[in-house]
């Protein structure tokens, strides 16, 4: 149902505490019978409840209670006003105009109306500045209000993730040689980090050709480049990462005479001409013992 502006304030007012009887009783009549009035009533009730709590109870003065008994007269009988009377004009000054009726309903209806909206206005801005004291008390001191009131606790789970340093490794080595007597490169392996270095030797560049390093291990389905050996004394490459340490240790490394830049296909296609596998050079150090500078 759709409620007029007077219904509205009427409602607000209600709930104020600010009708006089005839108009309470009128609230009350249509409470009776209209639920959803009574919705609105209570919804104003609810919406200025904030305001009691925000308020405690103040016990007035007794000089207070005395003026107040005193002006509603139940602190002693007073007496009857009696206005004093005045003398009758004399008949000949009697003069008696016509005087058409007035209608004054319309000005009392918009006096009511008027002083309604301005009880309305004044509830509307103390419910404002009440949220706004609230807010700020939430805010700064979260402790002056009620339990009710109070901002709830939000805790908020913070996952740390720490990095694992990886346990010290030793030094690897291997030579690539076609026999004992002839080694072509030095394969040198960090345990830790898994970067590798290749020194050459004694192999001999030929023209038009490159050397390409590969591992091969019983745990890959095929044997997987390493990488071209570059043309200076040492190539360093950190390829040995995508494979773990086990593999690592225990493969064969060869190396292939392959075109120049290596395999096209990604698969050997040249000559194996140097193999060898890690042996462990230097131990990891214990713990507790600083590692050696680089």
């Amino acid at each position: 149902m759709a409620y007029s502006e007077d219904h509205i304030a009427l409602a607000a007012e209600y709930a104020l505490g600010t009708l006089d009887a005839d108009e309470r009783a009128q609230v009350e009549s249509m409470m009776s019978v209209d639920k959803e009035f009574t919705a609105m009533v209570e919804a104003w009730q609810q919406k200025l409840g904030v305001l009691n709590q925000m308020v405690g109870s103040v016990e007035p003065r007794p000089e207070v209670w005395d003026r107040i008994k005193t002006a509603i007269g139940s602190s002693e009988p007073q007496s009857p006003l009696v206005l004093p009377e005045a003398p009758p004009p004399p008949a000949n000054d009697i003069i008696t105009p016509a005087v058409a009726p007035v209608d004054t309903s319309n000005v009392i209806q918009l006096s009511s109306r008027a002083r309604r909206w301005r009880n309305v206005a004044a509830l509307t801005t103390a419910i404002a500045a009440s949220l706004v004291a609230i807010v700020a008390t939430q805010l700064y001191a979260p402790d002056r209000l009620p339990d009710g009131l109070r901002p709830k606790v939000r805790t908020q789970v913070v996952e740390v993730k720490t990095t694992v340093a990886p346990p010290p490794s030793g030094q690897f080595v291997a030579l690539l040689q076609k026999d004992s007597t002839s080694p072509a490169f030095i394969l040198t392996v960090d345990g830790t980090t898994k970067n590798f270095t290749v020194r050459r030797v004694g192999a001999t560049p030929e023209p038009g050709k490159s050397f390409e390093l590969w591992l091969v291990s019983d745990k890959l389905q095929r044997p997987r480049s390493l990488g071209v050996i570059g043309g200076n004394d040492f190539t360093t490459r950190p390829a040995l990462n995508a494979y773990d340490a086990d593999t690592v240790n225990k493969a064969t490394f060869a190396v292939t005479l392959e075109p120049e830049g290596g395999s096209p296909t990604g698969v050997a296609t040249g000559p194996i001409v140097y193999t060898g596998k890690l042996i462990e050079a230097v131990p990891p150090p214990a713990p507790g013992t600083p590692a050696p500078a680089r």
